[in-house]
Formats: structure tokens, C-alpha cells, sequence
């Protein structure tokens, strides 16, 4: 079995308090691995360490075959990220964040324009692309956010809980570009508090509490495992246990 995510007993603390206590991840590829857990499970900080953009105290982690803390740059070079906040300027368009983008990731000038052209098109932005990123709403602005996340096509890309704060119907949109991105191959770790987003999205589902995983499967798993015909039995009884 193939894994793009791998880690081992990770832990970290932050000023003597633990937030991860030995987690152990397993990522196959090409799917969609879901991190469920309250504020405060560890989640967030888990894909700050796997996108180098945090040291574990301890444990080890590879990514797309990279070993995190001794390849940080491979590791960089083979994700996208998209976080809690979309990382966008607001004084550019859409366009012009994209193509930003692209010349960062050293994209020729025209490959740049043919692949933000297609992104804009598949995220359906294409009609607000001239338009400055301050006239967007909530979920324009987090449809642009994972666009920029994909201007290489990277391998694997990580969601830090990438629909808190919006309507139902731009998250149905977030949760269509997901799909787009695992029917293109991609591997995506996502985090999230909403218990039918990890029940729409994933195809394996950890539940996180107290800095390690409590269970994990498929939600059909999850739920035949504790009885419960929800997520939401599965995560009260599961995070009541732990």
C-alpha cells in the first residue's frame, strides 16, 4: 500500500504544554483524509508540521517521500497549503493573485497565463477574475485561496478547516473543488470541526482528541465501531471515552 503522508509518534509542546502526544498517520494516496476534532485536538498544529512550517519536538514525518524535517524544501516544493485565513491580497484581482502565484513557482509567463486561466475557469471565478479581491465574498475568496494552493498541481495539498465561517452554499463550493482535486490525483489531508464535512469529503476519518487520534476508518466504519448512526454519536461518544 502506498502512502503519501506518513507520521510517527509526533509530539510537541508549546511553553511546557503538550498539544500532540504521539501521533501516528497513515495518508494513502489519491484520497481524502479528514481530521476531525474540537479547538484544541492538535489538528491545526499537526499540518503545521507536515508543511514545515513548524518543528516537531519529537517523532518523525515524511511527505510525498520526503522526510520533513531533513527535505523542508522537497517537502515545500511538493504540497499546496491552504490555511485557516485566506492568504490573498486584497488590493490585487483574482487574476493578478494567480499570477503572482505562478511567477513565485517560477512558471514561464505563458504556461502562467494558460494555468490560471484554467483554474479561474474549474473554480468558477472566471467572471469576477478582473475584479479586486476585496469585492469577493467569503467562499470567492477561499475558491481563490485553493486555486493558488494548486498552480503546480502539487501532490498533496492541506486544508486547515478550509469552510469555517461560510454559508452553506460557498461551502458546497469548497466541497466541489475538493472533489476536483482527488479526481485529479491528489492527495488531500483536511482538517474540520463540521462533522458532515468529514462525512461528504473523506475517505478515512480520524477523530483527534487531547493531541492524539482516538479512532480512525470510514465513517461507515467509525460508525458501526461505537454503535452510532451519525458522526456526531461517533465524535461524543469517542471523545467522551478518551
Amino acid at each position: 500500500m502506498s502512502y503519501t503522508i506518513e507520521a510517527e509518534r509526533l509530539t510537541k509542546s508549546f511553553r511546557g504544554r503538550p498539544v500532540l502526544t504521539g501521533l501516528d498517520l497513515r495518508v494513502e494516496a489519491g484520497t481524502v483524509f479528514a481530521l476531525l476534532g474540537p479547538n484544541g485536538a492538535g489538528k491545526t498544529t499537526t499540518v503545521r508540521i507536515l508543511s514545515t512550517l513548524l518543528p516537531a519536538d519529537g517523532g518523525t514525518a515524511r511527505v510525498a517521500g520526503h522526510d520533513v524535517g531533513a527535505e523542508p524544501r522537497r517537502v515545500r516544493g511538493a504540497i499546496g497549503l491552504t490555511g485557516q485565513n485566506a492568504a490573498v491580497d486584497e488590493m490585487l484581482t483574482g487574476e493578478e493573485n494567480l499570477l503572482m502565484m505562478a511567477r513565485l513557482r517560477h512558471l514561464r509567463r505563458a504556461a502562467a497565463r494558460r494555468r490560471v486561466a484554467e483554474l479561474l475557469e474549474r473554480l468558477d471565478l472566471g467572471d469576477a477574475a478582473r475584479r479586486r479581491v476585496a469585492t469577493y465574498s467569503g467562499g470567492m475568496r477561499r475558491r481563490l485561496d485553493l486555486a493558488m494552493s494548486q498552480i503546480t498541481m502539487p501532490p498533496v495539498v492541506f486544508l486547515d478547516e478550509p469552510t469555517t465561517g461560510l454559508d452553506p452554499r460557498s461551502r458546497r463550493d469548497v466541497w466541489d473543488a475538493v472533489g476536483e482535486l482527488t479526481d485529479a490525483g491528489t492527495t488531500v489531508l483536511l482538517t474540520t470541526q463540521y462533522l458532515e464535512e468529514a462525512d461528504r469529503l473523506a475517505d478515512r476519518v480520524a477523530v483527534m482528541d487531547g493531541g492524539r487520534i482516538v479512532a480512525e476508518g470510514s465513517a461507515d466504519e467509525l460508525k458501526a465501531h461505537v454503535g452510532g448512526e451519525t458522526l456526531d454519536d461517533v465524535f461524543l461518544i469517542l471523545t467522551e471515552r478518551s
